[in-house]
């Protein structure tokens, strides 16, 4: 089994492509359940990535966040 590659995926409200940041694995559990918070309040938060910096996101302008394996083979997944 490969090893997985946390990465926290963003759509902005602004349409275009998704913001993917990898992320530490150790991060995963703490983010998952701040994440829905962080939507919710549209607050500035600083994410810290698996090659470790920090990116500071806005969460007022992401209209859908998640975490997704970059291993993970047939993703489907889509916003019409």
């Amino acid at each position: 089994m490969a090893e997985q590659r946390p990465a926290l995926v963003l759509h902005l409200v602004s349409g275009g492509d998704p913001l993917v940041f990898t992320i530490r694995p150790d991060d995963v559990a703490e983010l998952r359940k701040q994440l829905h918070l962080h939507l919710e309040h549209g607050s500035v938060e600083t994410i810290r990535t698996a090659e470790d910096r920090e990116v500071n996101v806005n969460f007022a302008h992401v209209i859908a966040a998640y975490i997704d394996d970059l291993h993970r083979q047939g993703k489907v997944f889509g916003v019409r």
